[in-house]
């Protein structure tokens, strides 16, 4: 294993957790998986950050148990860089930019497009390095193996399962709605910035 990608994967893991922080900060939505999170996190009272890293460790586990022939390093790399994926997440959301109130629109859907390009740049680099992969991604993976259904359609499934998961509970419980106006710009440019970047 190459210790400069495995340096670089971690380092781009936290300006994914940046940029994600971005995207919760503008209040406008978020990415269909972190509308769960960030619901939950307004539900359970646990800060956004560790509810990420505790779904994401959930499908790392899953994964491990479908997984064939599992690498234990790579797995124990994963588990390292999802606790300072939420560490990041709940360290710029809550204590570095979590003081500043923006209140224009304008700035709102600005810094939300920025936040998913520097989300969507740190995730295309992470794949492009090819030392580990993110837990839901690994999953679909090892179930479109496993299966006759394409990665694709487990990855749409699980997307699809997060919004209405999150809408059911703000509905419910009448928490905050983060399927937005966010979640359709996260949808339409978040595939595009992680693809160029991965080239």
């Amino acid at each position: 294993m190459n210790l400069k990608h495995v340096y670089l994967s971690l380092l781009f893991y936290l300006v994914s957790a940046f940029g994600i922080s971005l995207t919760i900060k503008a209040g406008i939505g978020v990415s269909s998986f972190n509308s769960l999170n960030v619901t939950l996190s307004e539900f359970s009272q646990i800060r956004v950050g560790t509810i990420t890293t505790m779904i994401n460790l959930i499908f790392l586990l899953m994964s491990f148990l479908i997984d064939k022939q599992p690498k234990l390093m790579s797995y124990a790399l994963m588990i390292l860089s999802l606790l300072l994926f939420g560490y990041t997440i709940n360290l710029i959301t809550y204590s570095i930019i979590g003081y500043f109130e923006i209140r224009q629109y304008v700035i709102k859907i600005i810094v939300f497009i920025i936040g998913v390009i520097i989300a969507g740049f740190g995730t295309g680099k992470v794949l492009n390095y090819y030392v580990f992969n993110f837990p839901i991604e690994k999953f679909c993976l090892l179930l479109a193996q496993r299966t006759t259904r394409s990665f694709k359609f487990y990855r749409y499934a699980i997307d699809l399962i997060c919004i209405a998961a999150a809408m059911s509970l703000a509905l419910f419980f009448n928490l905050t709605i983060t399927v937005r106006e966010g979640t359709i710009i996260s949808f339409i440019l978040l595939s595009a910035v992680i693809s160029w970047a991965k080239e």
